[in-house]
């Protein structure tokens, strides 16, 4: 009986397995720097403002800062007491930010447009929250997490792409400040160091097509 008992355990960890690899789809490779910004006109909703916006739009004089988020991921959570602070600092360097919610199969509950209104009203978002239906920007940026950073450069060739920073529990404590770094140097027209840092957070949560 324990033995039957542990098979079925087995056989229902498989099943789960298995429809969760139907249901979710993984990312496509992710940009590499130098790389153009892809997507530049497909338009998406702005959930504070109700209007449609594209990437080309929200561009700036220096580039464009692409950040993808959600409403309840927990790192998400932990960063977005930066996001304000980093548009106030994309803004006085003339580079535009938007943040991009992806997670199609999370839409009709925690990522819903009616919930990401909300949660940028509470939060005091200064920047759009733009909705990409079917994940068809994240899936184009091979974006994986939320956060996950992408910025552009003047030309809209990526120049940095990964975290924020190097503490996401407590800002006060951040010894390594990539993004507001390498904004420091691309508006220079220098190399960021590093150019590339490992994206920490939750999985985008995408449907199968």
């Amino acid at each position: 009986m324990k033995y039957i008992k542990t098979l079925s355990l087995s056989a229902f960890a498989l099943i789960a397995v298995v429809a969760l690899a139907s249901w979710f789809r993984p990312a496509a490779a992710e940009l590499s720097i130098g790389d153009a910004a892809p997507m530049l006109t497909q338009s998406m909703m702005d959930v504070q403002s109700g209007e449609e916006m594209t990437l080309r739009e929200l561009n700036q004089k220096h580039g464009l800062l692409v950040v993808f988020s959600c409403n309840t991921c927990p790192f998400v959570l932990q960063w977005e007491d930066r996001y304000n602070e980093l548009y106030d600092l994309c803004q006085k360097n003339e580079i535009g930010m938007v943040l991009i919610n992806s997670n199609e199969a999370k839409r009709s509950g925690d990522d819903s447009a009616e919930r990401m209104k909300a949660k940028a009203k509470k939060e005091g978002y200064k920047m759009p929250y733009l909705i990409d239906e079917r994940h068809q920007l994240a899936d184009a940026f091979g974006a994986r997490t939320t956060p996950h950073i992408f910025l552009f450069n003047e030309s809209a060739k990526l120049s940095y792409r990964g975290a924020i920073d190097d503490n996401g529990e407590d800002k006060n404590a951040v010894k390594n400040r990539y993004l507001a770094d390498a904004i420091g140097k691309m508006v220079k027209g220098e190399s960021p160091e590093p150019e590339v840092t490992k994206s920490i957070g939750c999985s985008i949560k995408r449907v199968k097509s």
